[in-house]
């Protein structure tokens, strides 16, 4: 077996919130039907879904791994119109993260790793 993508589908209770929110975090959004979006950056992609499921909310958490944290806090800063919520940077011994709940109460760990010794 050979791997090509593993995407997630995140449920949302206001659909064109969270399309917009993801949208100002820098994700580009292609529309894929009436009830679902695809959200991309470098690369990475996810679905957006317009249905909502509160037992797979409760326990879904995705892990964003990013180049740099500090911009992606200072963004979220500017992010006033959404109900989201966020802790400042924490520092782990593998690197930076922002633990993130979005708007319809999604978990995100937003990570930028520490560089392995002898990487550049």
């Amino acid at each position: 077996m050979k791997v090509v993508a593993i995407r997630v589908f995140i449920p949302s209770k206001d659909y064109e919130v969270s399309k917009r929110f993801y949208q100002s975090l820098g994700f580009e959004m292609e529309r894929a039907s009436d009830d679902l979006s695809i959200f991309e950056n470098n690369g990475s992609t996810f679905f957006l879904s317009r249905h909502y499921n509160e037992d797979v909310k409760t326990n879904l958490m995705m892990q964003l791994a990013v180049s740099d944290i500090d911009a992606v806090y200072e963004n979220l800063s500017t992010l006033t119109d959404f109900d989201i919520k966020y802790q400042p940077i924490i520092v782990e011994p593998w690197g930076r993260v922002i633990y993130l709940t979005g708007p319809s109460g999604e978990l995100w760990h937003i990570t930028q790793f520490h560089p392995i010794e002898g990487e550049s």
